[in-house]
């Protein structure tokens, strides 16, 4: 019997389900061994009695049991899907922070996204899975945005993923991420709680906003600011922008969308380099200075290992283009 899947073939397929994966939903099992199948399709295949568990017809809702043995039937695949298939990701390793036999925490550089989707073919966790062929499970256990760097946890066995994602869900975790921004940052403005509002541009792409609370799609939004130091302006922009910058610490309470970026640009001093809520003509000068990244970096992750309970603290240092932008040295 086959523990894995070889997608493609006019055959049918027998899958004996592992202990790491028992209490899953069919349909939430399947998903993970039929990457790149359409979930439409998934469920038409169980849906149509074609999928059997131990010779038996099985539900998309039930769950599957170490040992069962699942009957795929050949998965005819389209041709982009299967032009994707034959051709996946490079393999890549990044950067480990920390790593057990639960998780690993990962240093991810800014410009790399996190998983395939939205016109990138693909991401953090299809390179990894690409250079670990051999691990059993890899999944992301939360995200960060393309131009972050930073901390980012992959949960190595299904329980390890639920631990994870329940902290990170029930606001258990403590994420603080570093910023430059744009002038000198109040240091009374400790507390930023804004609800924010997910919109789509007319070309599609996905923008938030800070609204009122009263909002019908209000979602409360609360960010944590601490100034750790002015930075000056480089002496090329030191006429157009003489106050210079502020290094901030911010520890969100809440994980929203682009939750800093719009929380640090509606009080007036947006992130450096920031492309979609920034000051654009001061990414231009910056630019011309030779700093082409938006600076925000996820410096420090504070939470319960998921398997034995104990605190951990995770800490991911200033890359060096980020040091050299700022002079910073030595912050952790």
């Amino acid at each position: 019997m086959k523990s894995t899947l070889a997608l493609g073939p006019a055959a049918v397929q027998h899958l004996v389900v592992d202990e790491e994966s028992a209490g899953q939903r069919l349909d939430n099992y399947l998903f993970r061994q039929l990457k790149g199948v359409p979930k439409t399709h998934v469920y038409r295949i169980i849906r149509s009695g074609e999928v059997r568990r131990n010779k038996g017809r099985i539900c998309a809702s039930d769950r599957v049991q170490g040992g069962d043995v699942l009957r795929i039937p050949p998965i005819r695949l389209s041709e982009r899907v299967a032009e994707k298939l034959a051709h996946p990701a490079p393999a890549r390793e990044f950067p480990v922070v920390f790593e057990d036999d639960a998780f690993l925490a990962l240093d991810k550089p800014a410009g790399v996204a996190v998983h395939g989707g939205s016109g990138v073919s693909f991401g953090v966790i299809e390179q990894m899975r690409q250079a670990r062929p051999l691990a059993n499970m890899l999944e992301l256990a939360h995200r960060l945005d393309r131009e972050t760097s930073g901390l980012l946890l992959i949960a190595k066995k299904k329980s390890a993923l639920k631990g994870l994602q329940d902290q990170f869900r029930e606001r258990e975790t403590g994420k603080t991420y570093l910023a430059l921004v744009r002038g000198v940052w109040p240091a009374r403005l400790k507390v930023l709680d804004q609800p924010l509002h997910k919109y789509l541009l007319a070309d599609g792409e996905r923008r938030v906003r800070v609204v009122e609370a009263d909002h019908p799609e209000a979602m409360r939004s609360i960010s944590l600011v601490r100034v750790v130091r002015h930075v000056p302006s480089p002496k090329a922009m030191l006429h157009q922008y003489p106050e210079g910058f502020s290094l901030l610490e911010v520890t969100i309470k809440t994980g929203r969308t682009h939750q800093i970026r719009v929380h640090l640009s509606s009080a007036g001093h947006p992130i450096a380099g920031d492309d979609k809520y920034g000051d654009f003509e001061l990414n231009r000068c910056l630019v011309k200075s030779g700093h082409r990244r938006m600076f925000l970096h996820a410096w420090r992750l504070r939470l319960t290992h998921p398997i034995s309970g104990c605190a951990i603290e995770l800490l991911a240092e200033l890359p060096l283009e980020l040091k050299k932008w700022a002079d910073i040295q030595n912050l952790t």
